[in-house]
């Protein structure tokens, strides 16, 4: 049974008028179809610290070796799904709570999802865990220092936080949690983007069929 074939007791009692349709296609049915077990590997990290470039850099060499894949970026969904949330700790939380659950049906449906967000508190990567699956979910720490992070500062965004013109800016403003158990570590500062996106493939490669 998978992830979206289970009703959630809590959400069903706070939506009484609200019913859960099940689907004829186990999410096995899919991974067999796609010709791989599904999973969603987590980037966290810095801003700075290469999580989108590794993570398109991935989705290539996922599709281009025949293994569907998509990019769950957090810019890009603040571009739209999660375009009406800031900053703040709530804020935050609600960005990993949507995103997680649109990760858990993209592996219902067979994608491998290559998540890339600050997703700064073990709390809230803990609860994105708890929505896409644990044996679905790859935490995965790029581990890049905070000093090369600042050097890079390809988007400017830690000369506008020193300046004060951006509020709970992780790293400088507001804090960051590393993981304490990742499935893999990752520091862009000492390995290039084949290394890293090689070692994040071969993490990967005994869930293909």
């Amino acid at each position: 049974m998978g992830k979206l074939d289970k009703i959630d007791d809590a959400a069903v009692r706070a939506t009484p008028h609200i019913f859960w349709h099940g689907s004829q296609v186990s999410a096995e049915a899919r991974w067999r179809q796609a010709g791989q077990r599904a999973a969603t590997i987590w980037l966290t990290g810095l801003s700075g610290a290469g999580k989108s470039t590794l993570a398109s850099a991935l989705e290539g060499r996922l599709v281009h070796a025949g293994h569907p894949a998509y990019v769950l970026d957090g810019d890009n969904l603040r571009h739209h799904l999660n375009r009406d949330l800031g900053f703040s700790p709530a804020d935050r939380q609600e960005n990993i709570r949507r995103s997680a659950e649109v990760a858990r049906m993209m592996n219902d449906a067979g994608l491998m999802v290559i998540c890339a967000f600050i997703s700064p508190l073990r709390q809230d990567r803990e609860m994105a865990r708890q929505i896409i699956g644990a044996d679905n979910f790859l935490e995965t720490h790029i581990s890049t220092s905070a000093d090369v992070c600042e050097a890079r500062d390809p988007k400017g965004l830690y000369k506008k936080a020193r300046a004060g013109l951006i509020p709970e800016f992780t790293g400088v403003s507001a804090p960051y949690e590393p993981p304490l158990a990742p499935a893999l570590s990752l520091d862009t500062g000492m390995l290039s983007l084949e290394q890293s996106c090689e070692r994040l493939f071969q993490q990967l490669a005994r869930r293909f069929v």
